[in-house]
């Protein structure tokens, strides 16, 4: 969760696994867009000798979409190569890594990353971009933060910047709870089969995913090639979506013991709307949905409009969600927030609508500009920087999207409604408790160390 493990076939892959995608105007450069895609989930610091890295066989990128169609308008393509440094040891690192550069880290990365456009036709921005290795602990990385955080952020061509590499884990969630027949801990007692009600238990804390991170100006990503000033602008809002392709095929090499890919890359996962694909998509489309495009997902519309777990809460909940159960109309409120943006007209002096398309999009109305107080329940809660417009790294993405499938939003597009008390306060009981953001680019916290972690006990 929010897309860690979501689908079969997936999570054999987690070098492919995107996790969490997050579209932001910059805070303190708002004429810029911040893009981030998480991928390799629920990483633990001290998973070594073979720490977690990108897959030099796998096509990363970001899909921004701004024509109303759901179809990729602007691609940022991210290839990573591994060099082995000294093939005698089985070692990570044969000393201290210093800096960036050392040639005591046995295994660095580098990152070459193109720009494609809507014809197909690629720009290469730069090649060699060095990546930072993982928070091996004080020994190995020390001072993790200043040594590799600024040396891993490059200046592209154009006014862009970059970052690829193992950072905190931002996304937060009681795992443990929601996954035991989606016990809520605030609300065991009123379960099905309950238990006293309890604190909720942040599952993600102090564990690791791996970035990939560009900040972008606004003009690169708008149909019109223009700063976008107007909120009620169709023309001001894109959709965006990460994905992760393999080649259609793997072959074994029996001396070496590694596979070679063979013919034209495949998608094998994407991600937009945070548990989309997680709560909504039933467990046997789930690999289908990860192979598909965007702009195909009307096929995926009725587990919108009638999602599972607007069914389930008042069978889980006895008697606490009675308007919810009596509710049979189409969740015409999900769809808007999942499927088209919201139109004008329904929240006052606010739309992201990218058009009738049905498409799972994260979506963004470039002209609204960041809250200098945000708040973490973003729209809901009356701040419109944040999600489900774009999403920031501190949006609390779980309580939005309970209170949403509860009905709180129903009367957003049916009056008549009116949402069960339960609706509004309805949470999974955690907060960030994950490592700090940080007020620059690339804006997510360092990694967890290794040496630092406990067992049992993750360093945040």
């Amino acid at each position: 969760m929010s897309s860690h493990r979501e689908a079969p076939e997936i999570s054999k892959d987690p070098v492919a696994d995107n996790t969490d995608v997050y579209a932001f105007v910059s805070p303190d450069r708002p004429d810029t867009v911040t893009l981030i895609a998480n991928f390799i989930p629920l990483q633990l610091p001290y998973g070594g000798p073979n720490f977690n890295e990108f897959g030099d066989d796998v096509r990363y990128a970001i899909h921004v979409s701004n024509a109303g169609d759901a179809r990729a308008d602007v691609t940022y393509q991210f290839r990573f190569t591994t060099v082995v440094r000294n093939k005698d040891t089985f070692l990570y690192n044969t000393g201290p890594i210093e800096k960036i550069s050392s040639k005591n880290w046995n295994r660095p990365q580098f990152c070459t990353v193109t720009r494609v456009d809507r014809r197909g036709r690629s720009t290469v921005l730069s090649r060699n971009l060095a990546v930072p290795p993982v928070n091996v602990g004080i020994r190995s990385t020390p001072r993790y933060d200043a040594t590799f955080t600024a040396a891993a952020t490059h200046r592209l061509p154009g006014g862009r910047m970059f970052f690829a590499g193992q950072r905190a884990e931002s996304f937060h969630v009681d795992l443990g709870s929601v996954f035991d027949l989606g016990a809520l801990r605030p609300f065991q007692a009123a379960h099905l089969i309950p238990s006293a009600n309890a604190v909720g238990v942040n599952g993600t804390q102090g564990l690791n995913v791996h970035t990939i991170a560009i900040q972008v100006p606004k003009a690169d990503l708008t149909r019109t090639g223009k700063l976008p000033t107007d909120v009620m602008d169709p023309a001001a809002v894109i959709g965006v979506y990460a994905s992760a392709s393999r080649q259609k095929s793997r072959v074994l090499n029996p001396d070496t013991g590694t596979p070679a890919g063979f013919g034209p890359y495949v998608q094998v996962s994407r991600l937009a709307n945070p548990l989309f694909n997680e709560v909504i998509v039933p467990m046997a489309a789930k690999d289908r949905w990860n192979a598909t495009d965007p702009r195909d997902d009307k096929e995926f519309a009725r587990y919108v409009t009638k999602p599972e777990l607007a069914g389930l809460l008042p069978v889980l909940y006895p008697g606490v969600f009675p308007k919810l159960a009596a509710y049979t109309k189409p969740r015409a409120d999900l769809a808007a927030i999942l499927l088209t943006g919201i139109p004008a007209g329904v929240v006052p002096s606010f739309q992201n609508f990218t058009g009738p398309v049905q498409a799972d999009l994260l979506r963004l109305n470039l002209a609204i500009p960041p809250t200098p107080a945000p708040k973490v329940l973003g729209l809901i809660a009356g701040d419109p920087a944040g999600f489900p417009n774009g999403r920031r790294l501190l949006d609390d993405v779980v309580t939005i999207e309970l209170r949403a499938v509860a009905g709180a939003t129903i009367p957003l597009v049916d009056p008549t409604f009116t949402p069960d008390a339960a609706a509004a306060a309805v949470t999974d009981g955690t907060d960030n408790t994950n490592a700090g953001f940080t007020d620059h680019f690339p804006y997510v916290g360092a990694p967890a160390g290794g040496f630092q972690t406990l067992p049992g006990t993750p360093a945040a």
